[in-house]
């Protein structure tokens, strides 16, 4: 019956959607308030619905209710809970279902604390998301249903893919979608911009939180789809150019250039075009992922391999939203009254030119990711573009966004001193020096470009470091007063400075694990040693293990230094019950200076084993890196300022005046 429940409250959450977004969006037109408040209560019984939904397939899950077709092909009830319940939305169904509740869930939000919002915009902004709702919620009805009845009911399951069941996959999908559908928020606020005609500075602060709350989530969530793929695939990498990892990655350079413009907007009502250009285009490289992920065209351990036909239906959807969005850009961008003037050399100019390097940047892994898919559709010739392209259009665009990026905040609006903004940054300069300094005398070895590349994270640290500094008087005012300024600073200013330092530092460990990673395969008999990266690994055979639902061979490796012990090593090769699939696990020993990491290969005839080592220097910066720049993120978050409107010029004009 539960089941039953799900499906029905979905239904019924279509009709509310489609009250959501006629009623409200009729009444900013004819100006009825009473139309337009409807739109508050729309949005949060949409919400209410689709959480139902998704509970009762929840509980189908957890219970091991196999009747539901959804539940029988991915679950199985030797499973332990925990991948019982991310089997929720590890598959497509499931999945579609949590994205609608994330969307739902972000309209709910605006509905509950949007009361600052005008009333004709915040019906148009719900109105609009609550078109995306429908159209999505149309798609899992009539071609996704996840409460499909099974009858005869199985006695067991097919089990959930192996290398889903990983405490990594309960937490990407939803902070991935989180920054997918997050960013449909500033889609909607563009769309009620341009249907108002309303671009002004407090629209740019009211667009600012929600944009940056999905930027964050999908930091979070690329980063944790990295580390998985890092330590799970065993392929000793932690990116690969994959097309399902570009389709999250663009719209996150598309969202970081959305935040930066954001921010012209509101300080000096300059960028608007751009700004909701950029709104528009970052929600449609959201379902484009959504897309590529969807419909069958890629073949990729991330995406669901479903048919075409679904894939038709997202296609059409995708071109309605973005589509309309850009004809509505397009009629009414005209009327955007631009901000005022400014110079190259300005915060402004800093900002512009970040935004065209990561415009830029999201156009080539745009290129690199749909090429292939174009040329196959038409002349039926399949070529892979990998590493190579990318690491070649795509990295020289990063150098100057980085040597750039300490100066902004150095910069002062409208019109500034090159000069004085590069002597405030000498020692972060300085920093950057010593850093390629040290690289080229501890390493020793190519490629030469890399301690170069290196210096560029550390000048990026440096460089936010600086700003606080700087902002704190440090060197020029008394140790009370640098600690009272410190504390006193703004929130976002804080927020940005452990952004940047955040990227700094993971720039630091894709330096160092693309560089100097050393790889080693070896086949050993028990007792046989070998070295990689100044380790001694000694190899003491492979025993059997067994786990909730599945067993496995485990290697052991006794890892020594200098003839002192460090650590054991156990990597293993598994294989699943149901389905009956191996998959393999890697061992690895963290350290500060690098991951030493073992994979376990196949027996030999000889009674060995064969064993693919790698030593990956400083990767774990990269992760930490993702974590500091989603701090920061928290930190801008809660600044007060970003959840008032902007104040108007009238006041200032005023304070001036009493001056």
């Amino acid at each position: 019956m539960t089941v039953e429940i799900g499906h029905f409250a979905l239904i019924l959450a279509l009709l509310v959607s489609l009250v959501q977004t006629i009623v409200p969006a009729w009444g900013a037109r004819i100006g009825e308030q009473r139309l337009m408040a409807v739109a508050t209560p729309a949005a949060i019984a949409t919400f209410v619905l689709v959480l139902i939904s998704f509970l009762m397939l929840a509980e189908a899950y957890v219970t091991s209710d196999f009747s539901v077709a959804n539940v029988w092909n991915n679950s199985h009830s030797a499973k332990p809970f925990i991948y019982r319940l991310s089997g929720v939305w590890g598959n497509h169904e499931g999945s579609l279902l949590l994205w609608i509740l994330i969307l739902v869930l972000f309209g709910m939000a605006v509905a509950v604390f949007g009361g600052y919002l005008p009333a004709s915009l915040k019906a148009n902004v719900l109105s609009v998301q609550g078109s995306v709702a429908l159209a999505f919620l149309l798609f899992i009805i009539l071609t996704s249903n996840p409460f499909e009845r099974l009858d005869p009911a199985p006695l067991e399951g097919r089990g959930l893919n192996p290398i889903l069941q990983d405490p990594a996959l309960a937490l990407h999908p939803p902070l991935l979608y989180a920054g997918y559908v997050g960013f449909s928020m500033a889609f909607s606020f563009a769309i009620a911009a341009l249907i108002e005609g309303r671009t002004d500075a407090a629209w740019a602060r009211w667009v600012r939180p929600w944009t940056l709350a999905a930027w964050m989530c999908l930091t979070l969530g690329i980063a944790i789809g990295s580390w998985w793929a890092y330590y799970e695939l065993g392929w000793g990498g932690w990116w690969f150019w994959d097309p399902v990892e570009n389709a999250s990655f663009m719209p996150w350079l598309a969202g970081t250039a959305l935040l930066h413009s954001a921010v012209v907007m509101e300080k000096r009502e300059s960028l608007k075009v751009w700004t909701i250009l950029l709104a528009i285009l970052t929600f449609s490289l959201s379902l484009m992922g959504t897309f590529l992920v969807r419909s069958g065209v890629l073949s990729s351990v991330h995406a669901f391999a479903v048919d075409p036909e679904r894939g038709i239906f997202i296609l059409g959807i995708m071109i309605f939203f973005t589509g309309g969005g850009l004809a509505l850009f397009a009629a009414r961008a005209g009327a955007l009254r631009q901000g005022g003037l400014f110079s190259p050399i300005s915060r402004e100019g800093a900002l512009v030119l970040n935004n065209v390097l990561l415009a830029t940047a999201t156009g080539t892994v745009l290129i690199g990711t749909l090429y292939p898919l174009a040329l196959e559709a038409v002349t039926g010739a399949k070529i892979s573009v990998g590493a190579p392209y990318f690491n070649l259009t795509f990295g020289p665009l990063m150098v100057p966004l980085l040597l750039a990026m300490p100066f902004g905040s150095f910069l002062g609006w409208k019109r500034a001193d090159l000069k004085a903004a590069g002597e405030r940054l000498l020692f972060a300069a300085g920093i950057a020096l010593v850093g390629a300094v040290i690289a080229l005398a501890v390493v020793q070895r190519g490629p030469w470009a890399a301690p170069l590349a290196l210096a560029l994270g550390f000048w990026v640290m440096a460089g936010a470091v600086s700003e606080i500094l700087f902002r704190a008087r440090f060197g020029q005012a008394g140790s009370a007063e640098v600690m009272r300024r410190m504390f006193n600073l703004p929130r976002s200013a804080w927020g940005a400075a452990w952004s940047h330092f955040g990227v700094g530092l993971m720039v630091t460990g894709i330096v160092a694990t693309t560089a100097w990673q050393s790889e080693k395969i070896v086949a050993l008999k028990p007792g046989e040693r070998a070295e990689i990266a100044g380790y001694t690994l000694e190899f003491r055979g492979v025993q059997p293990g067994r786990g909730p639902n599945f067993s496995e061979e485990i290697g052991r490796l006794v890892v020594s230094r200098d003839g002192q012990p460090v650590t054991e090593l156990l990597p293993s090769k598994r294989l699943y019950d149901a389905p009956r699939q191996p998959t393999t696990e890697a061992g690895i020993h963290v350290a500060l200076s690098g991951d030493l990491y073992a994979i376990l290969g196949d027996a030999q005839s000889d009674g060995g084993h064969a064993i693919r080592l790698y030593f990956n220097p400083l990767v774990r910066f990269i992760w930490l890196g993702a974590v500091l720049m989603f701090i920061g993120g928290a930190f801008s978050l809660s600044d007060r300022r970003l959840r008032v409107g902007a104040p108007r010029k009238a006041r200032k004009t005023a304070a001036v005046a009493a001056e």
